[in-house]
């Protein structure tokens, strides 16, 4: 008799992993990526924004510097009293600073997408009524702001 029980306990089998556990665990992870992927994605679409108003991508890049950047505000926001102009460049720049470090860092997810989505609504919104619908679809506005709205939700249904 080859007893073998004197050197270790018996295995003990695993719990069977249910079907919607194992589904679950398979597509966590790509899940994961793809949240991270979007949160990276909408951060550093503005933060790329903020450093081209600035000429941190150059001063024949993008808008160059602010005065380019205030004027385009202005063109976006013809319907707006010119007084204005200022102010909305100014918030337009913290918000999407603030938002874009938050979105990047995971910083209060679903606040997060939520007024990143609301901030390109607008900005998408403010560009229909400017120039027609062409433009916030040909520069992804709307798709942006979509995309943030569905990072808004995910984070409500973990």
């Amino acid at each position: 008799m080859n007893d073998t029980s004197w050197i270790a306990p018996p295995a003990q089998e695993a719990p069977a992993m249910s079907h919607n556990a194992s589904q679950n665990a398979r597509r966590a992870m790509p899940e994961r990526l793809a949240i991270l992927y979007t949160r990276i994605a909408l951060g550093a679409a503005f933060l790329s924004g903020i450093a081209s108003r600035f000429g941190f991508w150059g001063k024949n890049a993008g808008y160059g510097n602010f005065s380019n950047f205030m004027r385009y505000t202005a063109e976006v926001n013809s319907f707006m009293p010119a007084f204005t102009i200022p102010l909305l460049a100014w918030t337009a720049t913290l918000a999407e600073l603030l938002l874009g470090i938050a979105l990047i860092l995971g910083i209060w997810p679903r606040w997060t997408a939520l007024a990143s989505a609301l901030l390109m609504a607008l900005f998408g919104a403010a560009m229909t009524i400017s120039f027609g619908v062409k433009s916030p679809l040909d520069y992804s506005v709307f798709s942006a702001s979509a995309a943030a709205l569905l990072l808004a939700l995910y984070q409500t249904r973990r």
